[in-house]
């Protein structure tokens, strides 16, 4: 541990500093500041406007393949506080092969140990770090031991040995993300140093008032054994030194088509000057081919890395390859897709993927293959690396013009895909960023998307493939009670017996990649249904299925009108979605509606009883619904029979469809599916779920009363029974309006809170809120107090100019 001690260095203050000791391996760059009692070991690099200043606090010790990356401070006010490694005391020691990044503090007295990661803006004072730890960024380490091979997360304060002995072990990887971190500065290094034989530093004066500066000079050896680039020289130096192996692989372009390599000469040596000639000899053997460096995990027994090296027009220029020697916080959008091949979007989704932790994958099919989606795999992406991730990708788009190419984002934990964009397709012209052809993604940061730009997309338009703000905000809905989001797509004959089949499963949580996948599956299946799925893992049933694309041009449902229709149990369902969806529908039978179908068949897939009530006007006002006759048979063609039964003989009532869980013995779904007259009515529903979740009565058709603002603020009776309903349930309740623009953006404002469980007062108080904001949007809100959640969100008012 660390010891206090009052500062012994005013001797040293007096008196002239000794100067630097840095090893002749190591590269010490002009702008670096290194003054002081500083040993530097072999092979350490110390980046451009670094300080490494032992003036009262020192010595300072910097062990071998030390990676000091710009702007780092390393700095000490008491002298020989630490015990190194060596018996030895000093003010700060940092181990072999550790890497203290960007802007990171180091104060001594300070230990760094072995092989240990010091993330960007990370402070570390007072403190022992052990072997083999991670910290990531802008966390503070004070007064503490760190134990070996533990995982500091970003932003943590590590001030008491209590946390530090509760920290989680470093995985692979992280070990693998601090790798990649360390790599550009050494591309730098090897780019420079190939460059000079011989660099001088000069360092800055110290700040005790010195008259004199002190000068001393390391010498790099040239790298006169290859003639490889240089990138590819440090990307072999870097696999070298993590104890993997190196292979090469050859390819003509036949085979390059169809990933069919082919080994080159194994090579047995892990010395560098052996390996970089082993390599040298397969590109000079297979001149005019496909020619990639791999390495290799013996342990592990699989690939780290795979990097094309030479292509058939030549050897691979560092440009080409990663562009390892622009540092980080260089790198911009502007010049990562030199070619114009990769649009700021797409950019935007790999860096929000890579952020993550999922690796990036690539995947091409000409027009054939696209319509059975079989897709061939380009190279794979084994770097982390952003930069090298997109020229991979612009070296995918390039070999395959004129055919589809698709991005995937990968977890490999859980071993499976969890985002899939099309980025390029066949009418895209060459070099020309695919914008209008890919899905679309109206903001660069793949964080969040707007609804408005979503619902502006026109139905029209052959290339759109955007969602509406409706299916935006039913998605953000399901996403924000902790469901899953699927989708399934059907072409008219399978659509008429629902053998839907499913797109690729999205298994991310995150807004974004789950619009973008859905607008994926609508690109890619624009003359089928497509239909919205919200899925209850923990119940292991579905909550939710609507309807958001067709295939009848003429009656399509538009992206920003997507037909819905429920399913199960979803805890809160959009009523706007059904106000606007399209007059198209099929006729599976010749009284129900074919959405009220789909219902059918969904609820007794799901092994649910159907059921059947009426109500005249009076019973519906007090909600006393009488039974049909009950329907015991679970084949469909006898169920919509007996549902077709009910409503012929109650032609001038309200009928409802219930689907029943036996076993539960409760109800999951209600849905009002006729209202006098005979009208068939399935976008009015309520529905119940394991959760107590409520759906009352959605928006009413457009045969009814609609949205409009109520005359003198009054409610219909629809909005009534929903009232009584969650009230009798012993739900709370209370309302929200917003303006265009907050409803566009989801910011609803709360009218005066209603604490009184009585439905006269409840009405009252809604009655009043609309009637206060007659110009606006305004919703009705259920909440569960004893869940503390909503079980309830239903727009009940729209402005006028919404007509």
């Amino acid at each position: 541990m660390v010891i206090h001690s009052p500062s012994t260095s005013a001797s040293m203050q007096a008196g002239n500093l000794p100067d630097p000791r840095v090893s002749s391996s190591a590269y010490v760059h002009s702008f670096a500041k290194v003054m002081g009692d500083v040993h530097v070991g072999a092979n350490a690099l110390i980046a451009p406007g670094s300080t490494i200043q032992a003036d009262q606090g020192l010595p300072f010790h910097i062990g071998d393949n030390v990676n000091i990356q710009d702007g780092a401070v390393i700095h000490a006010i008491e002298p020989g506080q630490v015990r190194g490694k060596d018996g030895q005391n000093y003010a700060v020691w940092i181990g072999n092969n550790s890497c203290v990044t960007h802007m990171a503090l180091i104060h001594g007295p300070a230990f760094i140990g072995d092989n240990c990661f010091i993330g960007f803006r990370s402070t570390v004072f007072n403190a022992k770090v052990g072997d083999n730890c991670v910290i990531m960024m802008h966390a503070l380490i004070q007064g503490v031991e760190i134990p070996p091979g533990k995982y500091v997360p970003s932003g943590a304060v590590i001030t008491k040995q209590e946390q530090a002995n509760l920290l989680p072990d470093v995985l692979e990887s992280d070990r693998k993300f601090t790798q990649q971190i360390i790599h550009v500065n050494e591309a730098l290094k090897s780019e420079i140093s190939g460059a000079s034989t011989k660099t001088s530093i000069r360092p800055a004066r110290a700040n005790i008032g010195h008259s004199q500066s002190h000068r001393f000079t390391t010498d790099t050896k040239p790298m006169n054994h290859t003639t490889l680039d240089a990138a590819i020289v440090s990307q072999v130096r870097s696999l070298l030194a993590q104890g993997y192996r190196i292979g090469s692989e050859h390819a003509d372009k036949r085979r390059f088509q169809t990933s069919s390599w082919q080994s080159c000469p194994s090579i047995t040596s892990t010395n560098e000057s052996q390996v970089l000639a082993g390599i040298e000899s397969c590109m000079s053997e297979h001149q005019g081919e496909y020619v990639r460096l791999i390495g290799i995990d013996t342990q592990a027994r699989q690939r780290v890395l795979e990097t094309i090296i030479q292509r058939p027009d030549g050897p691979v220029k560092s440009a080409s390859i990663s562009s390892v020697t622009k540092t980080i916080k260089n790198y911009t959008t502007s010049h990562i897709s030199s070619s114009g091949n990769i649009d700021a979007e797409t950019i935007a989704h790999v860096r929000s993927l890579l952020g993550q932790g999922y690796r990036i994958g690539t995947e091409h099919a000409d027009a054939r293959r696209f319509q059975t989606s079989s897709w061939q795999s380009c190279s794979p992406i084994a770097s982390q690396q952003e930069s090298q991730v997109v020229a991979a990708l612009e070296a995918c788009i390039v070999e395959h013009q004129g055919e589809y190419v698709r991005m995937l984002g990968i977890d490999t934990q859980a071993k499976q895909r969890v985002f899939e964009a099309i980025i390029q397709r066949p009418s895209d012209k060459p070099k020309a960023a695919p914008k209008a052809s890919r899905p679309a993604s109206t903001s660069s940061s793949s964080s969040s998307y707007a609804s408005p730009s979503y619902a502006s997309s026109s139905p029209n338009s052959g290339t759109s493939t955007g969602l509406g703000a409706d299916a935006i905000a039913q998605v953000r809905s399901l996403l924000a009670q902790g469901y899953r989001v699927g989708y399934e797509y059907a072409d008219k004959r399978r659509f008429q017996t629902s053998s839907w089949q499913s797109c690729t499963p999205i298994n991310s949580q995150q807004e974004s990649q789950v619009i973008a996948a859905l607008e994926s599956c609508i690109a890619e299946h624009p003359g089928n249904y497509v239909r919205l799925i919200g899925i209850d893992p923990k119940a292991k049933r579905r909550v939710l299925e609507v309807i958001i694309q067709r295939p009848d041009s003429n009656s399509k449902a538009s992206p920003s009108a997507p037909k819905a229709r429920p399913a199960s149990s979803s805890s809160s369902y959009s009523s706007k979605v059904e106000s606007n969806s399209s007059s198209y529908r099929p006729a599976p039978s010749a009284g129900l509606d074919g959405t009220v179908v789909n219902q059918i068949r969904s609820l007794l897939a799901q092994g649910y009883r159907i059921g059947t009530e009426y109500a005249d006007k009076r019973r519906f006002q007090t909600s006393s619904w009488q039974s049909c006759t009950p329907i015991a048979s679970q084949q469909e063609s006898q169920v919509i029979a007996g549902v077709e039964a009910c409503m012929a003989e109650h032609p001038n009532d309200y009928v409802r469809l219930i689907g029943i869980d036996k076993r539960a013995k409760r109800r999951m779904s209600e849905t009002i599916i006729q209202r006098p007259g005979g009208s068939t009515a399935t976008s009015s529903s309520v529905k119940t779920s394991s959760s107590r979740s409520y759906q009352a009565p959605a928006a009413k058709s457009s045969r009814g009363r609609g949205f409009s603002p109520r005359n003198g603020g009054s409610l219909d009776a629809d909005t009534v029974a929903q009232v009584r309903s969650l009230l009798a349930q012993g739900y709370r309740i209370s309302t929200e309006y917003a303006d265009k623009r907050r409803f566009q953006t989801s910011s609803w404002q709360s009218c005066p809170p209603i604490k009184t469980q009585q439905e006269s007062q409840v009405i009252a108080a809604l009655e009043s809120c609309m009637a206060d904001h007659q110009k606006e949007y305004v919703r009705l809100i259920g909440i569960d107090t004893n869940a503390k959640r909503r079980v309830l969100e239903s727009v009940i008012q729209k402005p006028v100019a919404a007509h």
